[in-house]
């Protein structure tokens, strides 16, 4: 019972690690301005120019920092009414997509 009770423990902790250094991870500006740019030219018709007033879809201002992976299948894959983008933006695109989400407008 003392080793389930101990690994539990350490499960939470790295859990809780890597859920703060998920939140903490900074982007370059180039990055950041990439994905800016991407936003203005494919997304901001549905999610509102700079995530500002969306007229219909999801305000990406609340998106959840720590679900990163979500993210990457919802732009992806599509979701809803949000069609896929996997097939026109490379990896890099979306990933800069994440960053501008993340870090790019304040909230």
């Amino acid at each position: 019972m003392k080793g389930l009770t101990r690994a539990i423990g350490l499960a939470a902790v790295a859990l809780w690690c890597a859920t703060a250094a998920a939140q903490d991870k900074s982007f370059p500006p180039e990055q950041i301005a990439k994905g800016a740019d991407i936003f203005a030219r494919n997304c901001s018709p549905c999610h509102g120019p700079r995530m500002q007033d969306p007229e219909s879809a999801f305000d990406l201002r609340k998106f959840p920092p720590d679900e990163h992976d979500r993210f990457v299948r919802s732009v992806t894959n599509g979701k809803n009414q949000m069609p896929p983008w996997g097939d026109l933006l490379k990896r890099d695109d979306i990933e800069a997509l994440w960053a501008y989400v993340t870090m790019g407008e304040k909230k």
